[in-house]
């Protein structure tokens, strides 16, 4: 029987694919510095991670029984890919599973920036029965999300995603990606209607200052994607969404950029250090925090399960 080690968790619905189709799933959380040892003495013919395990060229040398590397998720720079697979290994990921799931985490921190939850969440605990009306006050220059321009940075399968809700929002949308000219959106509708929509990108400088508000939905990389210089180009009173990976931001130039009022708000589901954020970054009274769901949703980890039992059925039979 082939075994495969869900390390960082999978979701029953892929269990129950794999073990129909003969596969012994292991869901047993092993330390990173065990796992060779661990894969090794239960011959593990699969590994599953997500985020929180790393598989890199030492691990995948030192564990022969290896057949599979797979992702649960979109992008995969915890695991050597190409090491792998020049090794001989099959790496797999599930790259439309999670995307409806973050755009949506994206909106969250959209509509929370936008009426100032972030704060007034945090404020109305403390000060909600003694200070009611001063807050009301504070929060009382809100805006809508609807008429206004959000860019889009990275315009695959989540920035695309996170454009159908933008128009759904009655949002113009402008987008910049590196390898896309432009992409047909199909809408659909609760009753079985759809509309089309095609984006055109343009270039990153024009999405930076014709924005309202930017979403990143790139992979990690070795420099900033947004630093200082970007930033400047941004309106005023702009906001900047990071829900992609840790890193594409400078986060130094970031919380200037909220402290002298030249961004408005920022929200944030990856950061620059995890799992420990800078406590800057964290304590910032301007920023939305959540910490790396974009794809944590029943739905979105459902997909995930059935996709990757499918392609590990597929491809170890």
């Amino acid at each position: 029987m082939k075994k495969i080690l869900a390390n960082d968790g999978i979701s029953q619905s892929g269990v129950t694919a794999l073990e129909a189709a003969g596969y012994e799933v292991i869901t047993t959380k092993v330390a990173q510095e065990q796992l060779e040892n661990y894969i090794n003495e239960n011959q593990i013919n699969g590994l599953l991670v997500r985020s929180a395990t790393t598989v890199r060229k030492d691990l995948i040398d030192a564990c022969p029984s290896l057949k599979l590397i797979g992702r649960g998720g979109v992008g995969m720079d915890n695991i050597d890919v190409d090491y792998a697979r020049d090794k001989g290994l099959h790496v797999i990921n599930t790259p439309a599973a999670s995307s409806a799931s973050v755009a949506e985490l994206v909106f969250a921190h959209l509509f929370t920036g936008v009426r100032y939850l972030y704060d007034s969440n945090r404020n109305m605990p403390l000060d909600g029965d003694t200070k009611f009306k001063d807050l009301k006050k504070n929060y009382a220059k809100g805006a809508e999300l609807r008429g206004k321009t959000l860019g889009i940075i990275g315009f695959g399968r989540i920035g695309q995603a996170v454009a159908k809700i933008a128009i759904g929002c009655g949002m113009n949308v402008l987008a910049h990606d590196k390898y896309t000219e432009s992409a047909s959106l199909q809408l659909d509708f609760f009753d079985g209607r759809s509309m089309d929509f095609e984006i055109k990108t343009i270039s990153m400088d024009e999405v930076l200052q014709n924005s309202d508000f930017i979403t990143l939905h790139v992979p990690a990389q070795k420099d900033y994607v947004i630093g200082k210089a970007e930033m400047g180009q941004m309106k005023e009173g702009a906001a900047l969404i990071n829900a992609a990976r840790g890193g594409v931001i400078d986060e130094v130039a970031l919380i200037d950029a909220l402290d002298n009022g030249k961004l408005s708000f920022a929200g944030l589901d990856t950061f620059e250090e995890e799992p420990k954020p800078a406590i800057k970054v964290l304590m910032n009274p301007k920023v939305s925090l959540t910490p790396h769901i974009g794809a944590a949703t029943q739905e979105a980890q459902d997909r995930i399960g059935t996709e990757l039992a499918d392609q590990i059925v597929s491809l170890l039979g």
